[in-house]
């Protein structure tokens, strides 16, 4: 097991990001809360950003209920898409210039492979004596781009071991360009990578503690990596364990898997959903019925996390924060 390393002196610049392409659930919430808390306890600032990079995916009105169900928790920002803040905008569709920008920065190249064509390459790597691994076979680094197909961009990682660490589950250490080959930043259709957005983000707005779920683990070196080749600082990394649903299945924004709203209708108290929360991951001890975000801010401690994600029956989750916020 990773041992975990000390997070930086305070006061730190958090920040919590989500993407409007559905409903919060409990998972999002776990991640807020402790985004939220982290940055609280260091006596530093907390910042909202809107991750909107997808526009066939994200949905303005999504956002709104986002900001609702994050104040109905309890969680206040500092800067944000609504309150403004020195490092605007908050919201990703409106600093694609930014993203462009760094694209032109780093030494990347056109590709024009389909998905078809990249599954294909790789069964057939994957077939050769010493082939398989690599997400992107690294086709059009060796070859024209198709004229009669629009071009993504892709980046190859530098050779060697890149290192960054994660202050829960400890160091980490990638041979990129073995294991990940050459990366999209942009798409075919021009959207901008996510890993491209978020390093450039991070950088802009300050931030300097990264709290997030630990389905992102084995993509921060790579981040790391992006950064350093824009001349940018990484940010210290914290990631926690997830919320998942049963069989250890992903929690879905889009599929609604045991959102907030849903929670609220159920007649679930907010401060019901953070001590379940608290309680589950061992934060709190057993008796804790409700606890509000301003406490959980107190009672977040880094080294008591668990390292296991916590697999949860939807059903019996909220009938069992519903009558935390009804029992006397």
């Amino acid at each position: 097991m990773r041992r975990p390393v000390p997070l930086p002196p305070g006061p730190l610049r958090g920040r919590f990001a989500p993407s409007p392409t559905g409903a919060l659930h409990l998972g999002n919430a776990w991640a807020a809360l402790c985004a939220f808390a982290a940055s609280r306890r260091s006596g530093g600032t907390f910042v909202l950003r809107v991750e909107d990079l997808d526009p066939r995916r994200s949905k303005p009105a999504i956002v709104q209920q986002q900001l609702e169900d994050l104040r109905w928790l309890g969680i206040a920002w500092d800067e944000g898409p609504d309150v403004g803040g020195p490092r605007a905008p908050y919201v990703q569709s409106q600093r694609l210039e930014r993203y462009a920008d760094a694209l032109g920065r780093l030494e990347t190249f056109p590709c024009t492979c389909t998905r078809k064509e990249i599954r294909a390459a790789l069964a057939e790597i994957a077939g050769a004596p010493h082939g398989g691994g690599a997400r992107y076979p690294g086709t059009c680094l060796h070859r024209p781009p198709a004229p009669d197909r629009p071009a993504a961009r892709r980046w190859l990682p530098p050779d060697g071991v890149v290192e960054a660490t994660c202050a829960h589950y400890g160091p980490l250490r990638a041979q990129l360009r073995r294991e990940v080959g050459a990366v999209a930043l942009r798409r075919s259709d021009g959207v901008f990578a996510y890993r491209l957005a978020v390093v450039v983000d991070d950088a802009e707005m300050g931030i300097d503690l990264v709290v997030r779920g630990r389905d992102l683990l084995e993509d921060t070196p790579l981040q790391v990596a992006i950064a350093r080749a824009l001349g940018l600082v990484p940010p210290a990394y914290l990631h926690v364990p997830l919320v998942l649903g049963p069989e250890g299945t992903k929690l879905s924004k889009r599929a609604g898997g045991l959102s907030l709203a849903r929670l609220r209708a159920a007649g679930a108290r907010p401060e019901a959903v953070v001590a379940y929360l608290a309680e589950h991951m061992g934060l709190v001890p057993r008796d804790t019925r409700l606890l509000s975000a301003r406490a959980f801010v107190d009672a977040f401690d880094p080294s008591r996390l668990p390292h296991a994600d916590l697999v949860i029956d939807p059903a019996r989750a909220i009938e069992e924060i519903v009558a935390r916020g009804s029992s006397p």
